[in-house]
C-alpha cells in the first residue's frame, strides 16, 4: 500500500485488502481454503498404527515407546478453527527498502488471514511481543476483531532499540497461554537470538503451527554501494563498510548462508511449514505459492 501510515486506518487497510487481496484469493482458491490450513481446527479422538502414508507429526510419541511401533494419533474436524497470531514486533519489524516495511507486510498478512478465517465463523486471537509479551488478545470472531487487531498495530509505535531479540519467552509463554489445539501462526524476521527451536517444536507438537518470515531483499544480498554506513535494525549499533570489499562481502553471505541454512534445519527438523514474505512481494503471489506448496506435500 502506497499510502502513509499516519493516514491508513483499519477500515481503510480492510477496505483495501478487501478488494485488491481477499477477492483475488477467493477466485484463485475458489473457496478451498482448507488447503491453507488442513490439519488445524481438530479434536483428539483415537490412536491407531502409523501407516506410510501418514503424517509424522502426528505420532504420539510416549505411545509409541510404550508399544514399540508408531502410533498416530486420530483427529475429528471441529467445525470452528481458533487461529492465533505470535507477532514479533521487536524494531527490526519497521525495516524495508523501497516502498514497504515488514511493518506493513505484517499488517496485511494479519489482516488478510483473521478476514478470511472469520469469514467462515472461526476465531482468532493475537499476542503482541517485542522481548517480551506485550498482550494477549483472546480468539474472537467477526470483523470487529478483525478491525481490532489491526487498530492495535497500527497505534503499536516503532520500538526502541533493544538486544538482539529472544523468541524463547514468546513461544513458550503461547504453550500455557493456548489451551486449545489452535492454528498458529509464528510471524517474525527469525533475526534473533539461539535457543528458540526447543519450545517451537513443543508448540508444533501440540497445535498446527505454520511460520510466517517476513524479509526484505537488502538483508540477503549486498549491493555494491562503496563505503556507507550500516545500522543494526535491532540494537542501533552502526558499522561503516565498504560494500565493494571482496573479504567483506564474502563473510556478508557466509553470515547469511549459515542463518538460511539454520532456518531450513529448524523447520524441517520440526515439521512446520515456512511461508517466507518479502516486502516486495505479492501478498496474493506469495500465498498461493505457499497453498500449493501445502498441496503438493499433502499428495506426497
Amino acid at each position: 500500500m502506497k499510502e502513509r501510515k499516519s493516514q491508513l486506518t483499519p477500515e481503510s487497510i480492510l477496505h483495501h485488502l478487501d478488494w485488491h487481496v481477499i477477492r483475488r484469493l477467493d477466485g484463485l482458491l475458489q473457496g478451498n481454503y482448507r488447503s491453507l490450513f488442513y490439519g488445524a481446527g481438530v479434536d483428539f479422538a483415537d490412536l491407531r498404527e502409523y501407516q506410510p502414508e501418514d503424517d509424522i507429526r502426528y505420532i504420539d510419541w510416549n505411545v509409541t515407546a510404550r508399544m514399540d511401533n508408531p502410533y498416530i494419533r486420530q483427529y475429528v474436524e471441529d467445525r470452528e478453527i481458533s487461529a492465533w497470531f505470535l507477532l514479533d514486533l521487536s524494531p527490526s519489524i519497521d525495516y524495508g527498502t523501497g516502498g514497504s516495511d515488514k511493518r506493513s507486510v505484517l499488517i496485511n498478512f494479519v489482516g488478510t488471514l483473521s478476514r478470511l478465517l472469520t469469514r467462515q465463523g472461526n476465531r482468532v486471537g493475537a499476542i503482541y511481543y517485542n522481548n517480551r509479551i506485550e498482550e494477549i488478545v483472546p480468539p474472537s470472531g467477526g470483523r470487529l476483531q478483525v478491525l481490532r487487531l489491526m487498530n492495535d498495530l497500527l497505534k503499536n509505535p516503532a520500538m526502541s532499540r533493544s538486544p538482539l531479540t529472544d523468541l524463547t519467552p514468546l513461544l513458550s509463554g503461547s504453550l500455557g497461554a493456548i489451551k486449545r489445539r489452535s492454528l498458529v501462526f509464528v510471524v517474525s524476521d527469525f533475526f534473533c537470538e539461539p535457543g528458540w527451536e526447543k519450545p517451537f517444536n513443543l508448540l508444533s507438537q501440540k497445535h498446527e503451527v505454520v511460520g510466517v518470515r517476513l524479509w526484505d531483499a537488502s538483508e540477503t544480498e549486498l549491493p555494491q554501494s562503496g563505503a556507507m554506513i550500516v545500522e543494526d535494525a535491532e540494537t542501533g549499533e552502526q558499522l561503516y563498510v565498504d560494500t565493494n570489499d571482496r573479504k567483506f562481502r564474502s563473510q556478508f553471505i557466509e553470515l547469511v548462508t549459515k542463518h538460511e541454512e539454520g532456518l531450513k534445519r529448524t523447520f524441517k527438523r520440526t515439521g512446520v511449514d515456512l511461508l517466507s514474505i518479502s516486502t516486495d512481494d505479492d501478498l496474493v503471489r506469495a500465498i498461493m505459492r505457499f497453498a500449493k506448496f501445502r498441496q503438493q506435500r499433502r499428495r506426497q
